[in-house]
């Protein structure tokens, strides 16, 4: 634990749990928003398995779908537990490694 704030330059051990409770959230937050809006934009589960693999299409796509949905989840849950600051430079750190310049 100790590390693991001296590297995210946290000094309290609240800041520290509030921010894991911050990625628990968010993770759980954006796999379980996917589905229902994966439904509303007419993405069925039901529609992929007519053909072969489509089940793991329809996965794929999910996961794929889970991924900017978890970038903008993770500020807004940063903002509301008070955590903004760590989870804004967490998430340019994270965007400037995908390559998008603009955050760097």
């Amino acid at each position: 634990m100790k590390k693991l704030k001296e590297k995210w330059g946290i000094n309290s051990n609240f800041q520290f749990i509030m921010i894991l409770i911050g990625f628990s959230i968010t993770g759980s937050l954006s796999a379980y928003l996917a589905g229902p809006i994966l439904n509303y934009i007419g993405l069925q589960k039901s529609n992929f398995s007519t053909f072969t693999l489509g089940i793991v299409l329809y996965y794929i796509l999910r996961i794929l779908f889970i991924f900017p949905v978890y970038q903008v989840l993770l500020v807004v849950v940063g903002t509301v537990i008070g955590q903004f600051r760590f989870f804004w430079d967490f998430e340019k750190k994270m965007l400037c490694r995908l390559g998008l310049k603009h955050f760097c």
